[in-house]
């Protein structure tokens, strides 16, 4: 019972530094010069990023959701 409550708590904290770390990523990927064209078009450098950060969001969503279903059940 002990180690399933450790694993789980794991599993929250993996998805909150998801969930903090990847936000903070975009915003500097954003600002970067390769993010927009000469006309202020988004490029695939930004859009590449934007997919990313996305499903990793996702998946950090989804795992702290795992572990804090397992630590409840």
């Amino acid at each position: 019972m002990q180690l399933a409550a450790g694993l789980s708590i794991v599993l929250i904290v993996a998805g909150a530094w998801s969930l903090i770390v990847w936000p903070q990523f975009l915003r500097r990927v954003m600002s970067d010069p390769r993010a927009r064209d000469a006309n202020g078009k988004a490029t695939k450098f930004l859009t590449v990023h934007v997919v990313l950060v996305a499903i990793s969001m996702v998946l950090g969503l989804a795992t702290a959701a795992i572990g804090i279903t397992a630590l409840l059940t």
